[in-house]
């Protein structure tokens, strides 16, 4: 795929977890703004995986890079920070659903044991 002459290299393409997760931001500071489209509502559960997949070819294409290391080096800052944002949300969803049915298992068990036979 080509845009403004400027041919996506194979060692571009593949998974940005910047992209998927800090999906808007991250379209904004790498001057692509297909990731806008995360706005709307229902439409954005779909569109971060596309942006996901996609955005390093975007931001390529948007981009002045001299060459593949140094897209590559930008990139990576965004890699890192969205897997530790990923792995933090996973995180804190099963400490919620952790807490929420512990919460429930101690009022069952305070309402069973407050009966007397």
């Amino acid at each position: 795929m080509e845009e403004n002459g400027n041919v996506v290299p194979q060692e571009v393409k593949g998974w940005n977890w910047g992209a998927f997760m800090y999906n808007w931001i991250w379209g904004i500071a790498n001057k692509t703004y297909l990731p806008l489209l995360v706005l709307i509502p229902i439409f954005n559960i779909v569109w971060i995986f596309i942006i996901g997949f996609k955005g390093n070819e975007w931001a390529w294409q948007k981009g002045d890079y001299k060459d593949v290391e140094t897209f590559k080096a930008v990139q990576k800052t965004w890699n890192v920070a969205g897997i530790i944002t990923f792995i933090l949300s996973i995180a804190g969803i099963l400490l919620y659903f952790f807490f929420i049915a512990a919460i429930i298992a101690g009022l069952a068990n305070s309402s069973y044991s407050s009966y007397s036979y």
